[in-house]
């Protein structure tokens, strides 16, 4: 019985494990692309989607409560133990309810809260960028989908930065899948040098260099 019931949950373990991977798989992508440069004194943090281990829940407080969670983001870079940038990823729902709703809860939170950090609160640092990356794979040929995230891009840097909110950043990237995995990684290394800059100087190196 103890053998079967290991077994199973092993199975269990890693169905949920390649779920992410079928489920999201620009999630995935970008997780690999964010991983396959090194950032020194920083650290990346991705939730299971993005081929991590963990969620990554915000507060609006340092009190770590279902009341004060906000949000749970796909991917994070901590600097100096705060949080430098946030990176939010769409697959399917692209509309700008979704991505400004997805934007506005980081921008109202101020604390990463998690067990794997021993449940120290750890705050956003005094710039923080907040990146969204969508997916256009679905899209039909003509639509007016890129003119309008354009549009909504500007719009939310013409509010930036918020008041009491550490987001002075912000940028919106889109592409098909094989703009983020293809030979050249186009969007990827448009991802890499956005964070690069946002950080002000030559931080990145390729891990395959």
């Amino acid at each position: 019985m103890k053998t079967w019931l290991h077994l199973q949950a092993n199975h269990r373990r890693f169905r949920l494990n390649k779920e992410p991977a079928r489920k999201h798989p620009l999630h995935r992508i970008v997780g690999q692309c964010i991983s396959g440069y090194r950032f020194p004194g920083c650290k990346i943090i991705k939730d299971p989607a993005c081929g991590g281990q963990q969620n990554i829940p915000l507060f609006c407080s340092n009190d770590k409560s279902n009341k004060t969670e906000y949000c749970n983001v796909d991917l994070l870079i901590l600097e100096d133990s705060k949080i430098r940038a946030i990176i939010e990823i769409e697959e399917t729902d692209i509309t700008p309810t979704q991505i400004c709703g997805k934007f506005l809860t980081s921008a109202l939170s101020s604390y990463f809260i998690h067990e794997s950090e021993n449940n120290n609160p750890i705050r956003m640092s005094d710039s923080v960028s907040f990146i969204q990356i969508l997916n256009m794979s679905r899209l039909k040929e003509g639509t007016a989908k890129p003119d309008q995230w354009k549009n909504l891009e500007k719009s939310i840097r013409k509010i930036l930065p918020i008041e009491g909110s550490r987001i002075r950043k912000y940028k919106l990237l889109y592409g098909n899948i094989s703009e983020f995995k293809g030979r050249h990684w186009n969007k990827c290394t448009e991802l890499i040098t956005y964070i690069n800059r946002h950080f002000g100087k030559d931080r990145t190196s390729n891990n395959d260099a």
